[in-house]
Parts: C-alpha cells; sequence; structure tokens
C-alpha cells in the first residue's frame, strides 16, 4: 500500500510540473488575446480520452467584445452528438499584463499569462457526469499560428492525473475567404 501511496504521489507531482510560457517570448507573431478574439471567431475540436479514443467533436462559433481593459466571449458549442452548450467568459487584463476570468461553470478565477506566441490558461471546470458535477482542472496552451489561426491543446486533470484532452482549432471569421 504504501508503494502505491508514493506512486500516486509522483505521479500528482509531475502532473504539476510543466512548461513556463515565458520560453515562448520569442515567438511570432506576437499574440494579443483581446485583438485576436475581437469580433467572430470560428473554432472546431474535440476531446479525447488519455487513450487517444475521440468522445466528442464541436464546432465553436465565439463573439468577442473588447472593452476597456476587458474581454467578453460568448461560445456557443454545436456537439456532434446532437447537443449545444453556451459558456460565457468575462475577462479582465490586469495591470502586469496578465489575464483573469470568470464563467457560469468554472469554479473560482481563471487564470493566464501569455509571452510571445503563447498564451496560458488554467482553471477549474465543472462538468456535469452521469447527473452530478465533477471538478476538473484545464490547463489550455494556445499558440498563435499567424494572424487568423490558432491552435488550443488543453489536459483534463483531476488529483493529478490527466483524464483527456481537448484540441482546437481557431479562425477569425475576417480572415474566411
Amino acid at each position: 500500500m504504501k508503494k502505491f501511496l508514493n506512486s500516486l504521489i509522483l505521479l500528482s507531482l509531475a502532473g504539476c510540473a510543466g512548461q513556463d510560457v515565458q520560453m515562448y517570448a520569442k515567438e511570432q507573431p506576437k499574440l494579443d488575446v483581446a485583438e485576436f478574439f475581437n469580433g467572430t471567431t470560428d473554432a472546431w475540436g474535440m476531446f479525447q480520452r488519455r487513450n487517444g479514443e475521440v468522445l466528442k467533436r464541436f464546432k465553436v462559433e465565439i463573439e468577442g467584445k473588447v472593452g476597456a481593459g476587458t474581454l467578453q466571449l460568448d461560445e456557443k458549442f454545436r456537439n456532434s452528438d446532437g447537443s449545444n452548450d453556451r459558456r460565457v467568459w468575462t475577462l479582465s487584463r490586469l495591470p502586469d499584463g496578465r489575464w483573469q476570468g470568470t464563467a457560469g461553470d468554472v469554479k473560482g478565477q481563471a487564470h493566464g499569462e501569455f509571452a510571445g506566441n503563447a498564451f496560458r490558461w488554467q482553471y477549474t471546470l465543472l462538468l456535469p457526469v452521469d447527473g452530478r458535477t465533477v471538478e476538473m482542472q484545464f490547463d489550455d496552451w494556445m499558440y498563435l499560428i499567424d494572424a487568423c489561426t490558432m491552435l488550443n491543446r488543453a489536459s483534463m486533470r483531476k488529483f493529478g492525473i490527466e483524464f483527456g484532452q481537448v484540441t482546437f482549432m481557431f479562425r477569425k471569421r475576417s480572415c474566411s475567404p
């Protein structure tokens, strides 16, 4: 039993270790989160279990509105199973350049920081699973590819153990042909 607990602790600690967003400080093009999401953005994505099995695919239409130091994102999801979801984020730029935000299905505050072409966004999402709510920690990494395209890879964890990943491709509608 002691060996099992030690292994679990090591797995949990390994889940906490990770890259620092500052390692992307020199990468171009430089990402401005508010500028990228201002207006209409389309996204396509999928959720995969940790074994790689795709459980859900989705298309998202995001309406972004920029205010004085704020960004509101209204996300409308159309899921491959025919269901629809909606999440409205309210983000605020902090004086040091980092971001914080809230949404109806997010516990507490989300926190984000960026450097160069990368943005790291961390939060706890309240997910409905089999009639109950499960708290999942999300660690989103977004990478600006060009002025019109961004990729996002998110890890979903509970107790430091990865349960799955979400992958997104964002495309600004103003750039579409």
